[in-house]
């Protein structure tokens, strides 16, 4: 994960609003958008940045030329409808995208529109979910009977198999319970059902003001209403907390899906400060040695790694500089197995 850009697989029935949603999350209309099915064919990508008040606190305080927000890539991919893991729509361009993503976001339609008629006719969450988890399932299915045909050892025979039988069962990869070597076996197949996914439920502003709101907010979806948050990119901030407000809304949703993506990744973030020249936030999988955080930062930190100094986010704010919080004792000195927490300050120290 830590060599390859974090990214996440929009996805979803033609017409429930992805391309919408994409186009609100980087503030920009970089995918087009009309009220028929496959608009998006190639996917579209998009570098999102990771809202984070703890950067910003460290920016004002350090006052680097540069700050560096975490980033993570959205991608917009092609509807998917019934039948596509054997062709049907764009289904093999769109199983062979979503391959490639760390993590998938479903979007959910639960809006009515004449403008945009739902290709089923009908408007059903549960209906269209069941579509592409089944379409996800069948795709993997596919895949690792194939892996089990031509797999001569037996350890890894008896693996498949047994993710095949999960798979039956309807009971996606990422619900078996595997041990760290099984684990890199299966990832090294990029099943699709293996990713983690998360979901949105992409509503109209009329539901936004009804209590049927607060009763989705009980599931375990993201409510947005994806249409009034690309309305809002062509406001002032100050326009914008205006309409919301009007509508009832306390913040826009976007946030929250960014902030659902990192989380879903695993993620926690620790920060360098350069000498005051640049302070950036940098994305770690939980429980990731100092001595990989190194090799994030430059391929040289790891390699002539000899100890790094850690303060946590809460410790250094109360200072006004490293060289205060170092002369205080509140910055500690770690060998390369330290594992890294969620706010920890870095300054790696390398030999020649």
């Amino acid at each position: 994960m830590l060599n390859h850009k974090l990214s996440i697989g929009i996805v979803g029935l033609p017409n429930a609003g992805k391309s919408t949603l994409f186009n609100a999350l980087l503030k920009k209309q970089l995918a087009k958008v009309a009220p028929y099915p496959f608009t998006t064919i190639e996917p579209h990508e998009g570098v999102i940045d990771v809202p984070d008040v703890r950067l910003t606190n460290l920016t004002l305080m350090v006052k680097p030329d540069k700050s560096t927000p975490s980033a993570i890539t959205f991608i917009d991919i092609a509807g998917l409808v019934k039948n596509a893991h054997k062709g049907e729509g764009l289904g093999n361009e769109f199983l062979g995208h979503i391959r490639e993503v760390s993590a998938i976001l479903q979007v959910v339609r639960a809006f009515e529109s004449s403008d945009a008629p739902h290709t089923l006719t009908t408007v059903d969450p549960d209906r269209d979910m069941e579509i592409i988890n089944t379409e996800l399932l069948l795709k993997d299915l596919d895949t690792i009977s194939k892996k089990i045909a031509g797999e001569k050892e037996a350890d890894k025979k008896a693996l498949f198999e047994k993710a095949k039988e999960s798979l039956n069962k309807e009971l996606p990869i990422n619900k078996l319970r595997l041990n760290s070597e099984e684990d890199l076996l299966i990832k090294d197949l990029q099943l699709l059902t293996s990713k983690p996914m998360f979901y949105v439920l992409n509503i109209s502003e009329k539901e936004l003001e009804t209590k049927k709101l607060k009763a989705l907010e009980e599931k375990d979806f993201l409510i947005v209403c994806a249409k009034l948050e690309a309305d809002l990119i062509a406001l002032s901030p100050a326009e914008q907390a205006e309409y919301l407000i009007s509508l009832g809304v306390t913040s826009s949703g976007l946030d929250k899906v960014i902030k659902e993506a990192y989380s879903i990744l695993n993620l926690i973030t620790f920060y360098t400060i350069k000498g005051g020249k640049e302070v950036r936030a940098w994305p770690i999988p939980k429980e990731t040695a100092v001595l990989t955080a190194a090799g994030m930062v430059h391929t040289d930190f790891a390699k002539h790694f000899i100890k790094a100094e850690v303060i946590s986010y809460p410790e250094f704010i109360k200072y006004t500089s490293w060289s205060a919080a170092k002369e205080a004792g509140k910055i500690d000195l770690v060998g390369h197995d330290y594992l890294v927490k969620d706010g920890d300050i870095i300054e790696f120290k390398v030999g020649v």
